[in-house]
């Protein structure tokens, strides 16, 4: 199977997923939410590890898709998630967003079993990509060990790339190890295959290897700043930029990062239904989100145009 390639670039984000008070998807919220990262430059990387995707049945995912497309948003401009561990919920998903021309695909490896050897996730990727059998496919592989426990190794991707030359397009890391990710770049990057980093914390170094961006969770929340970076990279500033998304990365960090960022949109429009998250996790309390709230003040925190979520 080959094809021509058409290579995404940027910033993208693992979209959030707006729950209501019952745990159902809130359509609404979510497009509203898209809507407001499409117009901070910002792709949509829906249905990601921040999405709670993990979380969601395929129906749920599938339902959510179709409110953003029937929204006319610009397919080329996501990366749904469809890598499950069933192959076939995968397929399902993955023949879905490409007949609805998405620009490409983040698909994780079949994650519950552990120790599989590289021929099996091969064959995993594998199957997906001949039962969807279509050439418009872009897959980008999602190297996230420190959830998944499986990870995608160079072996794999060398392997994918032979077969599926053209379909494979890339990788999201999210091992948060640099010189991983540079490895891949390395050798990989002259093929054609984009090597995103899994966090802006990265972004300037991905950018300076000769990455094509990143795919972040806090996109979801600090979208200007980072987009900012993306386009500056060269200029004399990048460190200092750099620097001041890693502080603002940080005051996120001290909680669980998807009730975090739910909790700041909460602050910032004022909807309260924004704290929600979908069992196993848990919101954050009122003291935590008032310690959450002074830490992002004290490094000048902004939500432009909050308005738009509420």
């Amino acid at each position: 199977m080959t094809a021509a390639t058409t290579r995404l670039q940027g910033v993208f984000s693992p979209v959030l997923t707006p729950f209501n008070a019952d745990y159902t998807p809130d359509a609404d919220r979510f497009i509203r939410h898209c809507r407001w990262l499409l117009d901070q430059e910002v792709g949509l990387a829906i249905f990601g590890t921040n999405s709670e995707a993990n979380s969601m049945s395929v129906a749920e995912k599938r339902k959510l898709l179709d409110a953003l497309l029937e929204a006319g948003v610009d397919p080329a401009r996501l990366m749904p998630g469809t890598g499950c561990c069933a192959i076939s919920d995968s397929i399902e998903l993955t023949r879905r967003a490409v007949q609805a021309g998405v620009g490409g695909c983040l698909m994780l490896p079949p994650f519950y079993y552990k120790g599989v050897s590289e021929e099996g996730l091969y064959r995993a990727f594998a199957s997906v990509i001949d039962a969807v059998a279509d050439e418009r496919l872009r897959v980008y592989l999602y190297h996230i060990p420190p959830v998944s426990n499986t990870p995608i190794t160079r072996g794999l991707v060398a392997r994918l790339l032979k077969s599926y030359p053209g379909i494979v397009a890339g990788m999201k890391d999210s091992g948060g190890d640099w010189h991983y990710t540079k490895s891949f770049i390395e050798e990989f990057g002259p093929q054609g295959f984009g090597v995103y980093a899994g966090s802006e914390s990265f972004l300037l170094a991905d950018l300076r290897a000769g990455g094509p961006g990143c795919i972040t969770a806090t996109a979801n929340v600090n979208p200007t700043a980072i987009v900012q970076l993306y386009k500056t990279w060269k200029q004399a500033d990048a460190d200092e930029q750099q620097k001041k998304l890693d502080t603002t990365r940080a005051a996120f960090a001290q909680f669980p990062l998807i009730a975090a960022m739910k909790a700041a949109i909460a602050w910032k429009t004022g909807r309260q239904d924004w704290l929600h998250v979908r069992p196993p996790l848990v919101e954050l309390d009122a003291a935590q989100q008032k310690t959450l709230q002074a830490s992002l003040d004290q490094v000048g925190f902004t939500m432009p145009n909050a308005g738009a979520l509420a």
